[in-house]
């Protein structure tokens, strides 16, 4: 399975938890709730991002920096990490509310940005036995994790 095959997989799972965050928080009425939700989103998110840095963003880093882009997805991952960690400190239900789909809606345009840029940008540009060598890179991690 070719890595980018992995990431938008990953991305369809993610859609499904945002679509349940943004269904169940206006019903949610404790701050424990909401912080809840977030370590999940945090839990699921930091592996995915990691994947995507480590084995998918460095190999195209030369092509961030002829299209200006370079620090732009970097700094999207560190501003959703950010607006998550700042639901932890939310004192207010409503505020920690509206902080947690900030993040829901960066995460959303995050990822749109690299299903029609970066997915297809990589699939030009890499061989597809690299794209497959990379996914398979991801599944060896994935049972190590296991184990």
């Amino acid at each position: 399975m070719k890595i980018t095959d992995v990431l938008r997989a990953e991305h369809a799972v993610f859609h499904n938890l945002f679509d349940h965050i943004e269904a169940v928080l206006p019903r949610t009425r404790t701050l424990a709730e909401i912080k809840s939700l977030t370590t999940v989103v945090e839990t699921l998110l930091a592996p995915h991002a990691k994947t995507e840095d480590d084995l998918f963003m460095e190999p195209l880093e030369h092509c961030f920096d002829q299209i200006g882009q370079q620090e732009t997805f970097h700094d999207e991952h560190e501003l959703i990490d950010a607006e998550l960690a700042k639901v932890h400190k939310a004192r207010e239900v409503k505020a920690a509310k509206k902080i947690l789909l900030n993040a829901v809606t960066a995460s959303r345009k995050h990822f749109d940005k690299e299903e029609r840029i970066v997915f297809p940008m990589a699939e030009r540009i890499l061989k597809a036995k690299t794209l497959s060598e990379l996914g398979q890179q991801w599944l060896s991690r994935r049972d190590v994790g296991t184990k």
